[in-house]
Parts: C-alpha cells; structure tokens; sequence
C-alpha cells in the first residue's frame, strides 16, 4: 500500500511519481496562487533533492500562468525562503522540500506575506481550493513573470552576522575548528559560508549540494556516525549536521559523541535568555531540559502542539523571546519567525566561545533525562487506541496532567509520555522522558500494551 499524501499546515508531502504527481503539484500551486490572488508576489526555493527541480518548473509555471510575479530563489535552505518573502514584500512563498523525509518523498510548503507557514485558516481555504479540483489561469495578457534571485543566502547569512545577541567577533577570537555534514542539501552552501565569516575553520563532509542524500536525511544520532568518525579524525572543536532544508540542526561534541538533536533548542535557550529576558514556547515533544533552563532564569513556559506553524502561534500569542521544537528547530523571533539552522548554529557557538568550555562539558550544565523516541506504522483505531492509553494512565497515576491537543501526552513528577500522528508522515510517535532508564522503559511498555 503506497503512502498517502500528507496534508496539514506543514504543507503537502508524498512519495514523487505516485501520491505527489505533477496532476496534484500543479492543482495545489495553481489555488495556492488564487489564494494569494492575482498579480501578487510569489518567493518560490527548494531543497536539493533532484525531483525538487522538476517540480519547481511546475510550480512557477503555474502560478506564473496564474498571473503572479514569480521570484525563483533556487536552491536554498527553507529558513531563506521565509526572509525572502519578508525582503521581496511578497504575498506568500513556497519551499519545495520534504525536509527530513527520505530521498523518493518531495513537498510543497507553503508560507503567507508573514514569511510563516499558513495557518490553519489559511491552510483551509487552501485545501477548499484545491479540493475542488479546477485549476484558474490568466488570459495571455495577463500572465505573470518569473525572475531569478540570486543573492536570497547572502541576504540570509548577513541576517543572521547581526543578531544581537550572536558573538561573531567572539567566535573569531575562538578560533573553532568546525566538521559540517550538510547531507549534500540546501544548507550545503549556506552553513559553510557564514562559520567561514566567523573565522571558523570548517571541513565540510556532504556539502555538495548534489541531493545525494549520503545517510538518511533526519539528524539523530543514529545517522551521524560518520560525522563523529571525521571529528575525531580532525581533532575538531564539534560537528554540525542540518536536514535537507537547513531548518533543523544536530550536534557532535569534540569526542565524536552525538549529543541529541533535543540539546541545540536548550543551549540556544540558556545561552539567549541570558541576554534577553522573556516567555518561551516549545511543542509538546520538546524535552523537558529546555524548559528546565528557562525556568531557572525566571522565563515562563508554554507547550504547543507539535508543528512549526503551531509553535509561531504560541510564540505570537505569549510574546516570547525564543521558542521552538527539540527536533533541532530554533526559532528566534529577533531573526523571523521560522526554524533556522543557521540561527541555531550562532547561538550555540556565541555560547561555547563566551563560556569557553567545550561542547561535551556545556552539554553537562543541561539537566539530564532519558529520552526514548519511537515511530511504528499508523494503526487503525489510534484514536481508540489513544483513549484506552488514558484510562490506563488515570487507573495508574493519581497525579497526572494529561494533554489532548496532540495525540495525548500525560505528565507525572518523574517523566512524560506522549504518542501522537505525525504531520509529515503516515505513522505514530512516541516520545518518553524521565529521569531514569527504568521508569522510561515502563512507560513506553504502558503506551505499548495499549497499541497491541
């Protein structure tokens, strides 16, 4: 059975050739352009994978044939998208990027004039559109344009070079010695360059830019053994490893040691409160250790549901500071409103550079917990399946917190747990966190007996 195409705020996501065909690119580009309306501005960027090109041709195309100025950025990572969208004064833009899915899977993300990813609203007239099923073209003397524009990662890297709360000139004096593994995707270019701006000596291992993705594409631990081998080898000061679209960001400390893509958001946390004071908001699979060190300097702490356009909303709503989600998305609304690897990056570095410790000893100053991440194929009856989850964890625990608003995640003193749907793939997640091994192990063998 082939996977089906993934909708939701986080744009529409399927296997290329069957479930995202060109008949289904062009339906969803072609009401992505009505909604946005005629003889608007358009930003339009992809990742690198090789069917990104294909279905960018079908994309400008069609919104060009809609009547819209396209502004083609080409290869970019998705975070560049956004502030081109922000620097054109664009009505919306679109990222052509399946992000951590694998090489065969491609998407359309679409974002609105904010350079943020539709919101629900925005995302249901969307769907209503394309639902529909008639693609809107202009008469010919009302066709669109489309335009190159090639300076959209040189905008991107000068951004982020000014952040007020980035340590440039401190990372210089530093001197760091850098390993980057940009799995051959959009960030091939744009990670390299601004640590090289900074002074930072960097060995670059898949920065080809090619999509040929040399691992699979998600950053966690288990995919970065070779980045760890080639850090080691260079005696370097850490690894840094992005998904195909730069969004996400995943460190290696000196030893080689992938520490988890959850301590990127909580070092960037510790490190920008200290210099800004204000709320954070995380998504409810966010460890705990990032709330921790917010909590310790006096900031106040909101949970989302999983999701990028979730987590802005939040973030809107309560004014934070910084915010994000633990898969290695830093968002940090000085910057724009959207995850950014190389933001992520910045702030790690401002923060081992002023600290002058290594990464493994910083990483000790983090609140420790064991976390357990698991993925199966979508069951049928999840939903019963989830209410079963909470009679068991109501007859077990006398004093639980338990969240709906995305799958069910239910807290106690020691640890939480949290399965849900993924919004990108057709599968469920299950997230564990707790203070030991032990207590881990028995809850995810709770959540386990009620998915049997």
């Amino acid at each position: 059975m082939k996977a089906p195409l993934m909708k939701s705020t986080s744009g529409i996501r399927g296997i290329v050739g069957e479930t995202l065909d060109p008949p289904t690119v062009v339906r969803y580009a072609s009401a992505f352009g009505k909604l946005l309306g005629r003889q608007t501005t358009i930003v339009v960027g992809r990742d690198s994978r090789p069917s990104g090109e294909f279905i960018s041709h079908l994309v400008t195309s069609t919104m060009a044939m809609a009547g819209c100025k396209v502004i083609d950025v080409g290869v970019v990572p998705t975070p560049t998208v956004e502030l081109a969208v922000l620097y054109h004064k664009a009505a919306g833009g679109v990222a052509i990027t399946a992000s951590h899915n694998p090489a065969e899977w491609n998407a359309l993300k679409f974002f609105n004039s904010r350079g943020e990813f539709i919101t629900k609203a925005e995302y249901g007239r969307l769907e209503k559109l394309a639902s529909a099923g008639t693609t809107t073209f202009a008469p010919h003397h009302r066709l669109g344009s489309i335009v190159t524009d090639d300076k959209a990662i040189e905008r991107h890297i000068v951004s982020v070079l000014k952040l007020k709360a980035g340590g440039p000139g401190k990372i210089r004096k530093a001197g760091f010695k850098i390993v980057v593994d940009a799995i051959n995707g959009a960030g091939s270019q744009a990670l390299p360059e601004l640590l090289e701006r900074m002074g930072v000596t960097v060995i670059r291992l898949n920065c080809k830019g090619d999509g040929d993705f040399s691992h699979p594409p998600e950053p966690t631990p288990d995919h970065l053994a070779k980045l760890g081998e080639v850090v080691r080898k260079h005696h370097a000061d850490l690894g840094l490893a992005c998904d195909p679209d730069a969004d996400r960001l995943a460190l290696v400390d000196e030893t080689g040691r992938a520490i988890g893509e959850e301590m990127t958001l909580a070092l960037s946390v510790a490190y920008y409160l200290r210099k800004i004071k204000g709320p954070v908001a995380i998504n409810l699979s966010t460890s705990r250790a990032t709330a921790d060190v917010a909590r310790m300097v006096g900031s106040r702490v909101y949970l989302s549901p999983v999701g990028e356009a979730n987590v802005i909303a939040e973030m809107r709503r309560r004014k934070a500071v910084i915010g994000g989600e633990g898969n290695g998305g830093v968002i940090l609304p000085e910057s724009h409103f959207g995850r950014d690897a190389l933001v992520g990056a910045v702030l790690v570095l401002s923060f081992l550079a002023e600290s002058g410790k290594s990464l493994s000893t910083l990483a000790g100053t983090i609140p420790a917990y064991c976390m357990v991440k698991k993925k199966a194929p979508l069951p049928e009856g999840f939903e019963r399946k989830i209410g079963e989850v909470e009679k068991q964890i109501r007859g077990r625990y006398r004093s639980v917190i338990i969240d709906r608003r995305d799958g069910i995640r239910f807290d106690i003193d020691e640890g939480w747990d949290q399965v849900r749907k993924s919004n990108t793939e057709p599968i469920s997640r299950l997230i564990v966190e707790a203070r030991t091994d032990a207590l881990a192990g028995q809850l995810v063998s709770l959540v386990q007996k009620a998915f049997r």
